[in-house]
């Protein structure tokens, strides 16, 4: 151990120089955003058997595999990176990771982590306010005479989203635990709802082919007027309602369900709400943008993402019950190593998430919201819309191009002339050219190219740069 920490700080020294240059090089756009060799030629380039057999990643060794790593990785910090809902993640919040991962406490339990669990019940708290609910002190989490508002941090969206359906279930069907499904459950979700929502219905145990899909309008949005009817006739069929969901906003367009009109049918029927606000919650910390969450207090869970809009290293997934008892008692069992009668001047998250093991979540994203600032990252995030704004804006002044909705956040689906293989295919060259890495979407049955603005680097300059290169493509197609 004595010389693994002889030479921690020159290693260090070297994966941080690194780094420093590979932020640099991509916020210049020196070097391609993508660059995808094929896998096999990538292991013999990056020397892994050699370095497994070896044992010495230090020094040089640990410089040239370093390099050598970077060179493969897609560079969120370049301009062109307009794929996906990633953060770009703040130079601060990565250190956090960092310090997690050089402390490794498993903070699950108090006595595992003290700073890291007191940093998640500080930041959870901050974000139930954001949302209008009321959290308590860290000897009052547990009360089961109060009903204030609870949460947990968990790796990622899709498991926060398959907790908050179990925190459902707990209060909706509390004989589920032990007794199983009882056959007649169903859950409904936007026709935009993230794949997470119909996997987790399937690892609950009520089938998939009972994620049934809400009505919507042209748009996609959940269309309160044709809910009631659809809830009537489940309900005549022997049908019960577990949980609606709703998107705040979805993942295809980035569009906003009506939040107010949703949660007051769910109220009339006694069905838990769930808001997916995975990707857009990061409104929330804007007085310019938290009118397109309105009506979330009234949700009874909700999953945020701080590493999508909230410049946060991934992974750090909240979710946030209205009434904490729901999450508690969403996971009824014992381990009687763990959980025990016991000193406790802390909290102990393990009650409320899958993992019995997890990461310092907490730290990255208050490091990141600490090094900003609440304005800072509230301008960050009106920054990235702003500029979404004015890429349709310039999308629909170009000839040929049409655009599938103006946005309502910070993404943008548009389309070229041509087919829906013609939309795949630009695509494919962009990423061969690697100046820009764009996603594509299937929205109102047709194949769009897409753009998500995660960049406060992405300037106007280099989404017309973009729309040059797409029309210099499409006129080699015809």
């Amino acid at each position: 151990m004595s010389n693994q920490t002889a030479t921690f700080s020159k290693d260090a020294a070297i994966v941080v120089e690194a780094l420093t240059d590979y932020i640099r090089e991509s916020a210049e756009k020196a070097v391609p955003v993508i660059h995808q060799p094929i896998l096999e030629q990538l292991v013999e380039q990056l020397k892994l058997p050699q370095h497994i057999a070896q044992g010495e990643l230090t020094g040089e060794s640990l410089k040239q595999f370093v390099d050598n790593y970077l060179v493969a990785t897609t560079r969120l910090h370049h301009p062109g990176f307009l794929a996906h809902q990633v953060a770009v993640p703040h130079p601060t919040g990565a250190l956090g990771s960092l310090i997690d991962g050089a402390t490794n406490n498993a903070m699950a339990i108090y006595e595992m982590g003290p700073a890291a669990s007191s940093i998640e019940y500080f930041m959870l708290n901050w974000m139930l306010s954001k949302i209008g609910w009321q959290g308590v002190p860290s000897n009052r989490q547990l009360d089961p005479q109060s009903a204030h508002a609870g949460g947990v941090l968990t790796h990622g969206g899709s498991l926060a989203n398959l907790t908050a359906l179990l925190a459902a279930r707990s209060a909706r069907v509390p004989e589920f635990w032990k007794s199983g499904n009882p056959g007649n459950l169903l859950v409904l979700v936007p026709e935009q709802s993230h794949y997470s929502m119909k996997r987790a219905v399937a690892i609950l145990g009520l089938g998939e082919d009972n994620c049934l899909t809400l009505p919507a309008d042209a748009d996609g949005r959940v269309q309160p007027s044709r809910m009631a009817e659809q809830i009537a006739t489940l309900e005549a069929q022997g049908k019960r309602i577990l949980a609606i969901v709703a998107n705040a906003c979805g993942t295809a367009a980035g569009l906003y369900d009506p939040l107010p009109e949703i949660a007051a049918i769910c109220q009339e029927h006694g069905i838990w709400l769930h808001v997916d606000a995975a990707h857009g919650g990061g409104a929330l910390v804007s007085d310019r943008l938290r009118h397109l969450l309105q009506g979330i207090d009234q949700a009874d869970s909700v999953v945020w993402d701080a590493h999508k809009m909230m410049s946060t290293p991934t992974v750090c997934a909240a979710v946030l019950v209205r009434d904490h008892r729901h999450l508690d008692h969403a996971f009824e069992q014992e381990a009687s190593y763990l959980l025990h009668a016991k000193d406790q001047p802390g909290f102990d998250f393990i009650s409320r998430t899958v993992e019995c093991t997890k990461a310092g979540l907490g730290l990255r994203l208050f490091m990141t919201v600490a090094a900003l600032g609440e304005q800072g990252l509230a301008q960050q995030i009106e920054g990235l819309v702003q500029r979404a704004a004015e890429a349709a804006a310039k999308i629909e002044q170009r000839s040929g191009f049409e655009l599938a909705i103006h946005p309502e956040i910070n993404i943008v689906c548009f389309r070229i002339e041509g087919d829906d293989q013609c939309q795949l295919e630009i695509r494919r060259r962009l990423l061969e050219r690697g100046d820009f890495y764009i996603s594509s979407t299937l929205y109102r049955g047709r194949r769009w190219l897409r753009l998500v603005f995660m960049n406060p680097c992405t300037s106007l300059e280099d989404v017309e740069t973009l729309l040059d290169e797409i029309e210099t493509i499409r006129a080699t197609l015809n």
